[in-house]
């Protein structure tokens, strides 16, 4: 294994109350960064004056200032770094010690470009505890081979994003994901580095998780990507929508369309009852009744989230990029 000089970076918008904590958290790390750029996108607040404090301690820490939206503010931190291998995160996480020295490892090893780590939630209220394990996926349900690294958690040498041209700043959000798919594209070697682990807290209510989604489907839409997974889903909402059609008008076909939809229902949340479960043990049965009532309601929220912004997303994919961003859709 061969050492290289390694950037890490962020790009952080009004996040006082976590930058402290994401920055303790790289301090911390078993496999120190030769330096961490941190990049200030139009805060008003006093993040820059807090990474100011730490950089006048730490002298590998940087501030600089730049962009206007998450890619934008992380292709400028790249640009300022040094590093011919950089690894990236974001504010509101907080990494395990080996997250750097596990996700740089296949790097290194000359058996990868670009890794991308796992992500754990970090749950504190009983909403937020529904929510982690109705959406999101434990290691052992991970396939290495077609996990794409997202931009808190990610890795590559800088060769990558010459190559693909930085992160897409006409695109605001499932930008690491065009990223990922534009290295696949050039024939990038990816690999998925378990050990690499960020914390981060779920949303903290249905409103905020809708918005969340909206704006994820919103980004799939504006990149063109998953269009299949998308119209798989209002394939399957047209069905349940048939079916209750169908019951309420024919009395015959009510039972089987009822036997139906429950057996569908009972197949979307099988998985998010059994990551949930196990986390409630110890907890009084109506806080066990209420996350276990919370599952299918997150589902449909989260899906009519993603249902309402991907189309707004197609509808922008073709606009003309926004004046003075300097970006360009391909």
């Amino acid at each position: 294994m061969t050492p290289v000089h390694l950037s890490l970076i962020c790009t952080v918008r009004d996040e006082a109350e976590s930058v402290g904590a994401l920055l303790d958290s790289m301090l911390a790390q078993t496999r120190q960064p030769d330096e961490i750029v941190v990049n200030d996108c139009l805060s008003r607040d006093a993040t820059p004056a807090i990474v100011r404090a730490y950089a006048a301690r730490e002298p590998r820490i940087r501030l600089v200032a730049g962009g206007h939206n998450i890619p934008s503010g992380r292709n400028n931190a790249i640009r300022a770094a040094r590093g011919a291998v950089i690894a990236c995160t974001d504010a509101g996480l907080t990494l395990n010690r080996d997250w750097l020295a596990a996700l740089v490892a296949p790097i290194e090893a000359g058996e990868a470009d670009l890794t991308g780590g796992f992500y754990a939630p970090d749950p504190r209220t009983l909403f937020e505890l529904a929510l982690a394990w109705t959406n999101y996926r434990t290691l052992k349900e991970i396939d290495p081979g077609r996990f794409l690294p997202f931009g808190n958690c990610m890795a590559f040498r800088r060769e990558v994003w010459m190559a693909v041209g930085g992160f897409p700043e006409w695109l605001s959000h499932s930008e690491d994901l065009y990223f990922d798919l534009e290295a696949e594209r050039r024939g990038f070697r990816r690999a998925f580095a378990p050990a690499a682990v960020v914390r981060f807290r779920p949303r903290s209510s249905l409103r905020a998780f809708a918005r969340q989604y909206y704006l994820y489907a919103r980004g799939d839409g504006v990149g063109g990507l998953w269009p299949r997974r998308h119209a798989a889903r209002y394939g399957a909402y047209a069905g349940l929508l048939a079916l209750l059609a169908a019951a309420a008008r024919w009395p015959a076909v009510r039972l089987p369309a009822v036997a139906l939809i429950g057996l569908g229902v009972a197949g979307y949340t099988y998985g998010p009852y059994r990551r949930l479960w196990p986390h409630l043990a110890g907890r009084a049965p109506w806080e066990r009744a209420a996350a276990l009532a919370l599952v299918p309601v997150i589902r449909l929220v989260g899906d009519l989230a993603k249902m309402t912004g991907y189309p707004v997303g197609l509808a922008r994919r073709w606009r003309p990029p926004h004046a003075g961003t300097g970006a360009a859709r391909p």
